[in-house]
This record gives C-alpha cells, sequence and structure tokens, in this order.
C-alpha cells in the first residue's frame, strides 16, 4: 500500500503553526485540534520544522511554564523528515523508526500533499491484512463449495 491510499482514507488537511509563535498558542491548537503534532512554517509559508506533543512535554519538563513563552522554533525539531505518496507504507513506518518521529510531511515535487502519523499507518496496514484475510477466506469457502458440488 502507498502513502496516497493513507492521504485518501484519512484527507490531505494540515494544521500548521509558525515558527515566530508561542508553545502557549501551539498547546492550544494542538488540543483544538485534536493533534499530536503541528507542521512549523516560517513567514514565507515554507516548512521549518515539526511541533509534537513530546517536544512541548520536554520544554516543560525542563523550563518549567516559562516555556509556554518560548517560540515553536525553540521547541521543535528542526530535522524535518518527509515522505511521497508514492512510497510505500512499510518504508514508511521504517523511516520513522529509524528517526525516531511519529509524524512525517509528505512531500511531492516540492509541495505539501498532506502529514501522516504512525497511527495513520497502523491502521491502514491493519485494514490492509484484514482484508488480505478476508480474499482468503472467500477463496477457501469458494473452493469447498467446489468441492462439495
Amino acid at each position: 500500500m502507498k502513502i496516497a491510499e493513507v492521504l485518501h482514507r484519512k484527507g490531505t488537511t494540515v494544521a500548521t503553526i509558525r515558527a515566530a509563535d508561542t508553545i502557549e498558542a501551539a498547546i492550544r491548537k494542538l488540543v483544538e485540534l485534536n493533534l499530536g503534532a503541528l507542521l512549523v512554517i516560517d513567514r514565507w509559508s515554507k516548512i521549518v520544522g515539526v511541533l509534537s506533543e513530546r517536544d512541548v512535554v520536554f520544554a516543560v519538563s525542563r523550563f518549567g511554564t516559562r516555556a509556554l513563552s518560548f517560540q515553536v522554533d525553540a521547541v521543535m525539531n528542526h530535522d524535518v523528515t518527509s515522505c511521497t505518496s508514492e512510497d510505500r507504507v512499510d518504508k514508511v513506518m521504517g523511516l520513522m523508526t529509524v528517526h525516531r518521529v511519529r509524524h512525517l510531511p509528505v512531500i511531492d515535487r516540492g509541495h505539501l500533499s498532506g502529514i501522516v502519523s504512525i497511527g495513520d499507518l497502523v491502521k491502514n496496514y491493519l485494514l490492509e491484512k484484514e482484508q488480505e484475510a478476508s480474499v482468503l477466506r472467500d477463496m477457501k469457502a469458494a473452493q469447498g463449495l467446489a468441492e462439495t458440488g
């Protein structure tokens, strides 16, 4: 299964926040949208990082509540790993494991196509396996009918 199929099921909407916004604003957006991460953009709308719940928790743990007034770019992950819609789900899961990230922007020909999380990939992987099992059950049932007929 390709990432394009995952995006087809989940949608292509991507929540962003500006690098100069505060962590407090980012937390509000994460909670309001029920998300685990935001794509961080600069004032020219260029992707410059990813801010995850984990990044926020580490900042608050280290700096206390004053971290809430920090700019997003002080806390975010600057090393943006991405994939394309043509990449296979298993390859992207491996990429997430190697880079220790749970969210990847999907970039096609220099343009943002969406974002996928490990949860999105696991959900679609399980759907694919469920469909494969269903086909095998149907084949077995059809074979049983052919033998009795």
